[in-house]
C-alpha cells in the first residue's frame, strides 16, 4: 500500500518544503521493506530552522491570542478532516493497527482544539503586598524559541501535544520527529501550514542522527524550551546537554506501569481494561500495563482469561483493517522483547501463551502471557514495550502497593477493584497518573507524566501550556 498523496516527503523550513544532506529509508514494519525515503538534516538546516524560529518568534508572540487560537482551530479541523490519511501514514510506518491509528489521529486532533481554547487564557494577577508598601503585578509570555523531540509509537499525538501549547503560548518550534516514523510529522506540518501558521513558526526537520541535530540546535542560545518524549536513558543524556546552556526541559519518560487487580475486582472489567492496557499499540507505549499484580485468589483465573482474550488477536499488517495486532517498530524491538522473555523464563516464568518469535517477514512479536514470574526477572523490572503480560500474585493490597512502587519509574499505574478500596490504593502509589477500574488515561483535558525518573512536568490539561510560558513580575504602586 502507498503512502496518501497528500503526505509530503520533504523537510519544512522557514515555510518551504526541502531537501536535506542526503536521505534516508522509511520502513514498513509490516515488511521490513521501505516506504520512502526522506531528507537527513544537517546541520546548516537546523541553524537555519532555529534562525527561522527566532525570526518568526516575536511576530508570532505579539499575534493577539485570539488569533494564534483560530491557527490551531483551523488545524484542529483539518486534522479532523484528513483523518484517514493520518491513520494510513501511522499504519504504514508505525505498524499500528488501523483502529488504533484512527484513535491517535482524533486524540491527536483534541490537543489542537484544547489549546486552541486554552491559548486566550493565558492570565497574570494582581495583588497587594503583605506589607501594603506595593503592588506585585504578574503576567505572562512565552518562553521562546521551543525544541520539540518525538518518539515513534504516537507521531500524530506526541507532536500535537508539543506543538499546540507552544503555538498558544506564543512560541515558534523546531521539531525533530523519530527516524523511524517522519511521515506523520510531516503532514501534521502540511496540515498546519494550510491551517495559517505562518513561516517559521512551525519548522519539521529529519534525521536519522538525532545527536548531532540536538547538539547543534541546543548550542544556540535562542533555543530557550528543549520537550523531549522517549527512554529514560536519553532523557538524562538531554537534561545533562541542557544544563549547560540552563535550557527549560520537559521530560516524559520511560515507565514501569503495574496493572493491580485486588481481591473484590470485578474481572470481567479488570481483563477488558488490561487488553486496552497492555495491546493498545502492541504494547509499544510508555503508558502500557508492564506488570500484572494480581491477588493470589484469583491469579489463575484471571490468568486464564487474559491468555485466552490474548491469545484469539490476529496478527497482522497494521494496513489490514481485520489486524488485532500489528508488528513492532524495528528488528532492534523484536531482540528486546524476546530477550526479556527468553531471560525471564531461563529463571522459572512459565509461558501460557506465545513466548517464540514468529517465522514470517517483518517485525512481529506474538501475543505472551507468562505465569509464576519472578518478581525480579526482566519482564517484571524492565520496561517490555510489546504485547507480553507477566502475571505476579500478590498476598494482599499492601504486597501490590510496594511492589508497585519497587521501581525507579511512576508514570501510569492501574488498580482494578471495588471503588473505596481501590482509591485507598490509588492514593499510595508513587505515580503521575491512575487509571482506577480504566485501561486508558490518556486525554487531552488532563495532565500527562510521570514522577521519579519516569519525567518532569507535564503535558496536556490546564498544566501543558506552562511549559511553554515564563513569568514576569513588576513592582509597582499608585
Amino acid at each position: 500500500m502507498n503512502l496518501p498523496e497528500a503526505a509530503p516527503t520533504r523537510m519544512l523550513l522557514d515555510g518551504e518544503w526541502t531537501g536535506g544532506a542526503g536521505t534516508f529509508p522509511v520502513l514498513n514494519p509490516s515488511t521490513g521493506e521501505p516506504i520512502t525515503h526522506v531528507p537527513r538534516a544537517s546541520p546548516d538546516d537546523v541553524a537555519r530552522a532555529v534562525d527561522a524560529a527566532a525570526r518568526a518568534q516575536a511576530e508570532w508572540a505579539a499575534r493577539p491570542p485570539r488569533e494564534r487560537a483560530e491557527v490551531l482551530r483551523r488545524a484542529f479541523e483539518l486534522t479532523v478532516a484528513h483523518q484517514d490519511e493520518l491513520a494510513l501514514v501511522m499504519a504504514l510506518e508505525m505498524g499500528k493497527t488501523l483502529k488504533d491509528a484512527h484513535s491517535e489521529a482524533a486524540y491527536a486532533a483534541e490537543f489542537f482544539r484544547w489549546f486552541s481554547e486554552e491559548a486566550v487564557r493565558i492570565g497574570g494577577e494582581l495583588r497587594r503586598t503583605p506589607a501594603g508598601t506595593n503592588r506585585i503585578l504578574t503576567f505572562r509570555k512565552p518562553i521562546g524559541v521551543a525544541l520539540l523531540l518525538t518518539p515513534w509509537n504516537f507521531p500524530a499525538a506526541m507532536a500535537t501535544r508539543k506543538i499546540a501549547p507552544a503555538l498558544a503560548a506564543g512560541c515558534a518550534v523546531v521539531l525533530k520527529p523519530a527516524s523511524d516514523t517522519p511521515l506523520t510529522a510531516l503532514l501534521i506540518a502540511k496540515l498546519l501550514q494550510d491551517a495559517g501558521a505562518p513561516p517559521g513558526v512551525v519548522n519539521v526537520l529529519t534525521t536519522d542522527k538525532a545527536g548531532e541535530f540536538v547538539t547543534t540546535a541546543l548550542s544556540d542560545s535562542r533555543v530557550r524550551k528543549l520537550s523531549f518524549t522517549g527512554s529514560t536513558g536519553v532523557g538524562r543524556t538531554l537534561l545533562k546537554q541542557a544544563a549547560d546552556h540552563v535550557v527549560n526541559t520537559s521530560m516524559e519518560l520511560g515507565g514501569n506501569g503495574p496493572f493491580i487487580v485486588l481481591e473484590d475486582a470485578d474481572l470481567d472489567a479488570a481483563v477488558e481494561g488490561a487488553m486496552l492496557a497492555k495491546t493498545r499499540n502492541g504494547g509499544q507505549a510508555c503508558t502500557a500495563a508492564n506488570r500484572f499484580l494480581v491477588h493470589q485468589t484469583v491469579a489463575d483465573e484471571f490468568a486464564r482469561r487474559l491468555a485466552a482474550r490474548m491469545g484469539a488477536l490476529r496478527i497482522g499488517p497494521g494496513t489490514d483493517p481485520a489486524t488485532e495486532l500489528g508488528p513492532m517498530i524495528n528488528a532492534r524491538a523484536v531482540d528486546g522483547i524476546a530477550d526479556k522473555v527468553d531471560r525471564s523464563v531461563a529463571v522459572g516464568a512459565r509461558a501460557v501463551i506465545g513466548a517464540a518469535r514468529l517465522d514470517r517477514s517483518g517485525f512481529f512479536y506474538p501475543a505472551t502471557v507468562l505465569t509464576d514470574v519472578p518478581r525480579d526477572s526482566a519482564v517484571a523490572t524492565e520496561e517490555i514495550f510489546g504485547p507480553v503480560a507477566p502475571i505476579i500474585p500478590v498476598k494482599d493490597d499492601e504486597d501490590a502497593v510496594q511492589l508497585a512502587n519497587a521501581t525507579e519509574f511512576g508514570l501510569t499505574s492501574y488498580v482494578y477493584g471495588s471503588l473505596a478500596r481501590g482509591l485507598r490504593v490509588a492514593e499510595r502509589l508513587e505515580a503521575g497518573m491512575v487509571g482506577l477500574n480504566r485501561g486508558l488515561v490518556s486525554d487531552a483535558a488532563a495532565p500527562f507524566g510521570g514522577v521519579k525518573e519516569s519525567g518532569l512536568g507535564r503535558e496536556g490539561g490546564y498544566d501543558g501550556i506552562d511549559a511553554y510560558l515564563e513569568t514576569t513580575y513588576v513592582a509597582t504602586d499608585w
